[in-house]
């Protein structure tokens, strides 16, 4: 069962003459039922784009390979082909806007006098 307000709120147990307890306790109450952020692992700025290339390659492909089966007529959702192919495209066109940046910082970087 997944917590939430109700569960947390008992309105038969409200005593009006300690207010302020009880809202510091349903604070605390509904603080910690919301997830908490994992520590995340120490990966190196390289593996991160290496899996975020990996990433949008692997749309690629998928996308490809649902283009491929709507012609052949093994696929019939034309919804889910179209959605595969701007996810791709969109994909696409955000690492290469990213490569851009990174090319600009470094003529930026290697222009700077010393």
């Amino acid at each position: 069962m997944k917590p939430n307000l109700t569960t947390v709120f008992k309105p038969d147990l409200v005593k009006a003459n300690n207010n302020q307890e009880q809202i510091k306790n349903i604070q605390e109450d509904v603080a910690n039922l919301t997830p908490k952020i994992d520590e995340q692992k120490d990966n190196d700025f390289l593996e991160s784009i290496k899996n975020a290339i990996g990433d949008v390659s692997d749309g690629q492909l998928k996308s490809a390979e649902l283009t491929k089966n709507f012609e052949l007529g093994l696929e019939n959702d034309l919804t889910k082909v179209m959605i595969n192919q701007q996810l791709a495209s969109l994909g696409f066109q955000m690492t290469l806007n990213v490569r851009n940046k990174v090319l600009t910082a470094y003529k930026d970087i290697m222009n700077m006098p010393v």
